[in-house]
């Protein structure tokens, strides 16, 4: 009984730095927690899947919390919600059906390195961008975006951050809008995602839930209030640093273990 208070207590508290971390700079909270369930023995899928529902929560409030502090672009919004519900869908039935995704983990974790180091690169070199600098993506570029964000975030248990935010900062999106506009969208890409997994998996383990929700809900609120503090140029670096760190450690991980 102690053991299992234990570990709903370091639950909750990773929930909260996970949420807080990734309310702040935009990723981190499915591959974080993702991560530490796994350590405790959890299927890929059941992990994928407790992570998604109670991020339904989470990206709520950490969702309308960007959107009323003005961390949010309706374009990007609109062009990464739809096909991200889709390509969740389908993302959440397929580690149902191909439990193990751990060969395409690397694969994209490389991509992603190269990615962030351009992302420190560049924001290193630059000076603090003036509001009229930045642009807002492409459609063609925003809707093939979300949809290989999602089905990779489904079936890993978490990337739709770590894809989707630098993917919109190396292209001078401001990188609150793209913060704040990913943040929101997630909330309902993670809501197609839980509701695949709800249907398509006969058991899901719900103890842990609300520890999961409660960490998350609390972190939100103050992660965004955070992130609108912190001057773009800072705020670039530290989520190319992130996207660098998680990359490493996916690639090492996958060679060696």
């Amino acid at each position: 009984m102690e053991e299992r208070f234990l570990k709903y207590g370091i639950v909750f508290i990773f929930a909260f730095i996970a949420e807080l971390i990734d309310g702040t700079i935009g990723m981190g909270y499915g591959v974080s927690l993702t991560t530490f369930l796994l350590s405790f023995g959890m299927g890929t899928a059941m992990a994928s899947a407790v992570v998604h529902i109670s991020e339904i929560f989470t990206t709520f409030v950490s969702g309308v919390s960007h959107f009323k502090i003005g961390n949010f672009d309706k374009k990007i919004f609109i062009c990464l919600v739809i096909p991200g519900v889709i390509g969740g869908a389908a993302g959440a039935y397929s580690a149902v059906k191909f439990q193990n995704a751990s060969l395409i983990k690397p694969f994209i974790s490389s991509i992603l390195l190269l990615l962030g180091l351009l992302i420190i690169i560049k924001y290193i070199k630059k000076r603090e961008f003036l509001e009229q600098e930045y642009q807002t993506p492409r459609k063609s570029h925003l809707i093939p975006l979300g949809l290989i964000a999602s089905f990779i975030d489904a079936i890993g248990g978490g990337g739709w951050g770590p894809i989707s935010t630098p993917a919109l900062i190396i292209n001078n999106t401001n990188p609150k809008k793209a913060i704040g506009s990913v943040n929101f969208a997630e909330f309902f890409v993670t809501l197609s995602i839980s509701l695949t997994f709800f249907l398509a998996m006969p058991k899901i383990e719900w103890d842990l839930l609300i520890f999961m929700i409660a960490g998350g809900i609390i972190a939100a609120p103050i992660a965004a209030i955070a992130m609108n503090k912190l001057p773009h140029r800072a705020l670039g670096i530290i989520v190319g640093c992130l996207v660098v760190f998680l990359s490493i450690k996916t690639i090492l991980k996958a060679l060696y273990f």
